[in-house]
């Protein structure tokens, strides 16, 4: 009785909000069209397993809807009615990972040819209403929170969904129609409760309810469904389309290490330009300033210096070039183009004002970093890469003595490369320079050193020549990925698996190893934060 007198005093309502749970509907291949060979075999083995054990499990989400339209998945995600302790009982490797939403990651193959499936339980349809209610967030309620399988703050949005439920009722919590799906590989049917094969098919964004209350939920939704119709092509129905400037002030409330991993997916599956696009179309650009500080460069700084912009947008064509050309990428090279300018400026700035070239620059990184980056999960690794690509760069510019063999063997050196080319390619620095590099590090000894005479002498001894290549371990990383006719090829392969060890810079190996580094700011690794709506 008193909490339904507050509520009535604060306006609430304790009526539950009517959210369609949808109706079932068995569609048989013949109708959806589903090539099973576009069907991962791992992701079907998860299915197979649980449903020996004896429970339902299909194939949900994202996944479905690429199916539906021809798209080879980039990630298979399950539902099941199992728990995640059951679930993990079922695998030899599978960990349960999350607070906002359990899960559970069945992992198959090591190292670099692992493959995760992402497991998740049916959840209940909770009305906020009927939730309990927290004052803080995340982190300023952990002690409230603990415990708890259900809560939501003082605007609505879930901060734990950890209620178990029927099918019907999962679906119903997802975002968009077209992510409520799911696909039985062994019978080959989908299950559809909200009409997604029909939006699939008519290619339309819906969202599953009354779009506020969605968005209230989970506000990264405006994120999601912005990315979505670019990555997808898809329009966005008016209902779904019509609160999102108005409730766009909500993302403000959203952890830091979730809105970087949507501005990550929003840059990184390979529609980059038209997703930047689609934040203009909905009227988000003003909203995305300060909320994705790395897009601020992208909205404001770039457009006012066109040499800049054309470097950045070179970045981002390259790395839509290679998703649809299934080339793995990595957001360390990306993000090092994108803040190169300011990192840049900071650094002209403090060398002007008497700081030595080598300190000015590890300064400017570390400003630009904070301000750009924040403390977010696996700071500590970005930062290494994206140091290491920033750090090689005054480096390119001197060619004598033993500088060029000891930096072409460095394990950061393509990336730096590729980097230092888009540079060139952007009209930043001559092309000469990286047409050097590129010779350099393609020939053999002998004719590296014929390059470096050439440089001594102040000329290259005649036209330039297809240089003859060694044996070595660089050779045979060429061979399998010669230097490529546009930026980023060589870089992002190399930058997605390898790890970081040290930095890189001008100072001789002996004083480097004499020298302390100071400890780096945030989180030096870690899984990413699980959560979201299924359906990526």
């Amino acid at each position: 009785m008193i909490k339904k007198f507050i509520d009535k005093l604060l306006g609430k309502t304790s009526t539950p909000i009517a959210v369609p749970k949808g109706k079932r509907v068995e569609v048989p291949a013949s109708e959806h069209g589903i090539d099973p060979a576009l069907v991962d075999e791992n992701a079907v083995r998860v299915v197979q397993t649980l449903a020996d054990a004896g429970y339902e499990a299909y194939i949900v989400g994202g996944a479905v809807r690429d199916l539906l339209v021809g798209l080879r998945p980039k990630d298979f995600d399950v539902a099941t009615n199992a728990t995640p302790e059951q679930v993990k009982g079922l695998f030899r490797r599978a960990f349960i990972i999350g607070r906002r939403f359990r899960i559970v990651h069945v992992v198959f193959g090591r190292g670099r040819e692992h493959e995760v499936i992402e497991v998740s339980t049916f959840r209940a349809m909770m009305d906020a209403a009927a939730s309990e209610q927290v004052s803080g967030n995340e982190k300023t309620s952990k002690s409230e929170l603990a415990g708890k399988t259900h809560a939501v703050d003082a605007s609505g949005r879930v901060l734990r969904d950890n209620v178990w439920g029927p099918q019907i009722e999962d679906a119903a919590r997802r975002d968009f129609t077209v992510n409520a799906m799911y696909y039985d590989p062994q019978r080959q049917i989908v299950v559809d409760y909200h009409g997604g094969i029909k939006d699939a098919k008519k290619k339309v964004l819906r969202i599953i309810g009354d779009p506020v209350t969605r968005y209230r939920e989970d506000p990264v939704r405006i994120i999601r469904v912005v990315r979505f119709a670019a990555k997808l092509g898809f329009t966005i129905d008016p209902k779904t389309r019509a609160p999102i400037r108005e409730l766009a002030a909500l993302l403000d409330s959203v952890p830091a290490s979730r809105t970087f991993d949507e501005m990550i997916k929003l840059l990184q599956t390979g529609h980059a330009l038209a997703s930047i696009e689609e934040l203009h179309k909905q009227g988000l650009a003003g909203a995305a300033r300060g909320l994705f500080p790395i897009l601020d460069v992208m909205l404001d700084d770039a457009q006012k210096h066109p040499a800049r912009q054309k470097f950045v947008q070179l970045a981002l064509a390259d790395t839509d070039r290679r998703v649809a050309e299934s080339k793995p990428v990595a957001p360390s090279f990306m993000l090092a183009c994108m803040l190169w300018h300011e990192v840049l400026d900071r650094w002209l700035r403090l060398k002007k004002g008497g700081e030595a070239p080598f300190p000015a620059l590890q300064q400017a990184i570390d400003a630009v970093f904070d301000a750009r980056i924040g403390d977010i999960s696996g700071r500590g690794k970005l930062a290494g890469d994206m140091r290491e690509i920033w750090l090689m760069q005054p480096r390119f510019e001197r060619r004598t003595g033993n500088g060029p063999f000891t930096l072409v063997e460095q394990p950061r050196f393509r990336a730096a490369f590729d980097f230092l080319r888009l540079r060139a390619d952007a009209g930043e620095i001559d092309a000469e320079l990286a047409r050097w590099w590129e010779d350099f590090s393609l020939a053999d000894p002998d004719e590296r050193h014929r390059l470096m005479q050439g440089k001594r002498d102040g000329s290259r001894d005649g036209p330039r020549e297809a240089p003859r290549r060694s044996s070595g371990p660089r050779a045979a990383a060429a061979t399998r990925d010669p230097a490529p006719a546009k930026a980023g090829d060589a870089a992002e392969a190399d930058d997605a698996t390898d790890a970081v060890d040290g930095d890189l810079s001008a100072e001789p190996a002996r004083k480097r190893r004499r020298r302390r580094r100071k400890p780096g700011g945030g989180d030096s690794g870690g899984a990413p934060a699980a959560g979201g709506d299924a359906g990526e």
